[in-house]
């Protein structure tokens, strides 16, 4: 059903890290587009939130997707991350594309792509998201953006 390739408007890019004697600075996002250069792709996109988590060794999180919410995630830890092409009006529809190591990589995941990701690490690992909705919107009042495939066992998407 899903074929190997790219997937248009996933943006991915290993974090540049600044180290010294004290340890490193990442810098995740920047309006002047220096990072990702998300400004020119995405003009409108800017985070309405952020959150820490922690996923503990062979966890899985998704498979899900959101309709509107754009997701722009920092991974510090060993994960592999899986990514699906759901949009009907994409290029690149039926894509997937599993990426093995994003320790230390900022993705960006705009609506319509479907993502899950594992903690192949044997210790907990650290996730940082910057999406530019708020969670069950202002003030925890509205319906979350995703739809979630997890306990879907007719899921297309499936976590190898």
């Amino acid at each position: 059903m899903f074929k190997d390739g790219e997937i248009e408007g996933v943006y991915i890019k290993r974090m540049e890290l600044h180290a010294d004697k004290r340890g490193w600075l990442g810098e995740l996002f920047r309006k002047d587009g220096t990072i990702l250069n998300l400004n020119q792709s995405n003009p409108k996109f800017y985070p309405a939130m952020s959150y820490i988590s922690i996923t503990h060794p062979d966890i899985v999180r998704g498979p899900h997707e959101h309709k509107e919410q754009t997701d722009y995630f920092c991974f510090l830890g060993k994960f592999r991350l899986y990514l699906w092409d759901n949009r009907k009006d994409s290029p690149t529809h039926k894509n997937k594309k599993i990426l093995e190591d994003v320790d230390r990589h900022i993705v960006v995941v705009p609506p319509g792509v479907v993502h899950a990701y594992k903690n192949t690490g044997g210790e907990d690992a650290i996730i940082l998201n910057f999406p530019d909705r708020l969670y069950a919107g202002w003030n925890k009042e509205e319906k979350v953006d995703e739809i979630r495939y997890e306990d879907d066992a007719e899921s297309p998407f499936k976590i190898e």
